[in-house]
């Protein structure tokens, strides 16, 4: 996420809201298939990939990795894993979780140029580059998906806002 100099807002995922708004997905996509594999984005499209592959009863499931920040900072897209099987992507179907500034779905595009490309969230300045999503949240908001989120206390929103 972008840093704007505002503090973020936190969309908190669990596993069942996940699971639910990937199938979602699948129902949107049921249409534009059949495929003939999906392509995850590792690592957060891997989740929603099998879900979806489930749906579609796609069996051939590839990945590609690309890494562009960690929890800290953004850098250079590095390709770490291309997505062999899928060639130019021409009836594959991409799942990633999230589309948020485009900076890995850029360079997912230029690897399969002729794949559908879907994500089951997307944020205003990525969701251009893919071709169906479910949930649009604000650019300036932080998902924080079910695999890196753990269940802890937090204040109640009175307490929080009073100690400003």
């Amino acid at each position: 996420m972008a840093n704007t100099g505002t503090k973020p807002h936190y969309y908190t995922v669990s596993w069942d809201q996940l699971h639910r708004d990937s199938k979602a997905l699948a129902w949107r996509l049921v249409g534009h298939g059949p495929f003939k594999g999906v392509c995850a984005i590792t690592r957060g499209g891997l989740i929603p990939a099998a879900i979806v592959a489930r749906e579609l009863e796609c069996r051939i499931v590839e990945t590609v990795s690309v890494v562009t920040y960690d929890e800290e900072r953004m850098g250079q897209p590095q390709v770490v894993k291309p997505p062999a099987a899928a060639g130019d992507g021409d009836g594959w179907l991409i799942i990633d979780d999230l589309v948020d500034t485009g900076t890995t779905a850029k360079v997912v595009r230029a690897l399969l140029p002729r794949a559908h490309f879907a994500t089951v969230y997307a944020k205003a300045q990525g969701r251009p580059l893919v071709d169906t999503f479910i949930t649009e949240v604000s650019q300036d908001t932080w998902i924080l998906f079910p695999w890196d989120t753990e269940a802890q206390f937090i204040p109640p929103i009175a307490r929080t806002v009073a100690a400003k």
